[in-house]
């Protein structure tokens, strides 16, 4: 497959922790579709960064960015979202590490975000049989609370992270909030871009869950997550209510 156009406005941003044995695969695919590849590397102490590092030396279309210590998923996207900024690009299409999102679907998000530049492109996750069942009914009361929280503004799944989004208004609302840095930052950044006037569009995606016997690898823990989402949405709540009557407005003008 030839290697694609490298493009001046969108890339592709990884974060990246401890990831496992999916990650050369997740990044050849991404290569394969998209050019260039970034992968924040957020303080992998599995040996992951310097099998990134050694991959990029070879290929000029991949770029590493390497976070000292783990930060969590958003701060990673904050630290790439800034040399994106300062690099000139407009928008990033954020993918996990671990081979669940559907490389081969790149350039549809990317060509859906250059039609219509001012929107935020969610992925809609078609899950099979791999996706275990806690997860998917559990993520239904998330997405429930970002719809009223937005007044059905189109979110659809707020967890699912296969997005494009624009890089001006992400960072701008990032850098005034000290959330949004773990495994909250997916569901609050699109609830807060909504709020913002960043209109949603939404594509389907499937979804691939492999087993540890697969290579698969989860960081993420019921428990501690589930509290952390907890006290987002309490957060969104309460921004919620105080922006309602705006928001009632802009929703019955469709705007």
């Amino acid at each position: 497959m030839p290697t694609p156009r490298a493009s001046s406005t969108h890339l592709v941003l990884i974060p990246s922790y401890n990831p496992g044995e999916k990650l050369g695969e997740t990044v050849r695919s991404a290569r394969a579709h998209w050019n260039p590849v970034w992968v924040v590397a957020d303080g992998s102490t599995d040996g992951s960064t310097a099998r990134l590092l050694a991959m990029a030396e070879s290929d000029p279309g991949l770029h590493v960015i390497v976070l000292p210590v783990n930060q969590g998923k958003g701060a990673a996207v904050h630290a790439g979202l800034d040399e994106a900024a300062a690099r000139g690009f407009t928008h990033v299409l954020t993918m996990d590490a671990d081979g669940q999102h559907p490389a081969h679907l790149i350039e549809a998000f990317m060509a859906a975000s250059k039609a219509a530049p001012e929107c935020m492109v969610l992925g809609r996750p078609k899950f099979d049989a791999s996706a275990p069942r806690a997860r998917v009914y559990g993520r239904r009361l998330s997405n429930l609370c970002a719809d009223i929280e937005t007044l059905w503004a189109g979110i659809g799944d707020s967890l699912f992270g296969f997005r494009v989004y624009p890089v001006a208004p992400l960072r701008a609302l990032m850098r005034r909030r000290l959330w949004m840095r773990r495994f909250d930052f997916d569901p609050e950044a699109a609830v807060r871009l909504c709020w913002a006037g960043v209109r949603p569009i939404r594509l389907d995606a499937p979804v691939r869950y492999f087993r540890a016997a697969e290579g698969g690898v989860s960081h993420f823990h019921y428990g501690r997550d589930n509290v952390l989402l907890t006290w987002m949405h309490l957060r969104l709540i309460f921004g919620f209510v105080l922006r309602l009557p705006w928001l009632t407005v802009r929703r019955l003008s469709g705007r």
